[in-house]
């Protein structure tokens, strides 16, 4: 049980601070889908991808004072950030994980803008079907984000780029 939640104390950690409920569900998500061991469970919902299972485990690593959650007041919103403490810093020390080429991955997703990270999950979470079926999924589910063909041309580029650090080609 406490693997799973070490690995999210260890992307968090890795990430620095995330700010934003929606950016560490879609973060999580995009690294699940590049083949990174997050065992959380995701469905469709309004914002793209999310996790019933992820939202109460980060729940449970605040309460036991793994994360530090802080509430900050956006222009008419709060917003949540989250960072390690020194406490979450003890655990992870205490199990071994051997994930070395996620802390690049991360660091790249969390200096993305959430929109981006929601079009980019989307995109992901629809991974069976052809880039124009994607394209109408995201023109319907998605319309009031106003995504254009430029923005899911570069959606996908950043995939490809994301799979290339996840799966380095060896020499």
């Amino acid at each position: 049980m406490f693997k799973e939640h070490a690995k999210i104390i260890n992307a968090i950690s890795v990430a620095g601070e995330i700010s934003g409920r929606k950016k560490l569900q879609k973060i999580i998500y995009i690294a699940k889908k590049m083949s990174f061991p997050f065992q959380e469970k995701f469905h469709f919902h309004f914002y793209g991808p999310y996790s019933e299972e992820l939202t109460l485990r980060i729940e449970e690593l605040c309460n036991m004072g793994y994360l530090n959650e802080k509430k900050e007041q956006k222009s008419g919103y709060y917003q949540y950030c989250y960072s390690i403490t020194d406490a979450g810093k003890d655990f992870l020390s205490m199990h071994e994980l051997d994930m070395p080429e996620l802390e690049g991955c991360l660091i790249d997703m969390n200096q993305q803008n959430p929109r981006f990270l929601e079009l980019v999950s989307t995109i992901l979470y629809f991974d069976t079907l052809e880039k124009a079926e994607v394209a109408d999924k995201i023109f319907t589910l998605k319309e009031n984000q106003k995504y254009t063909l430029s923005e899911i041309d570069q959606a996908y580029e950043y995939i490809a780029e994301l799979q290339s650090k996840a799966h380095p080609v060896a020499h």
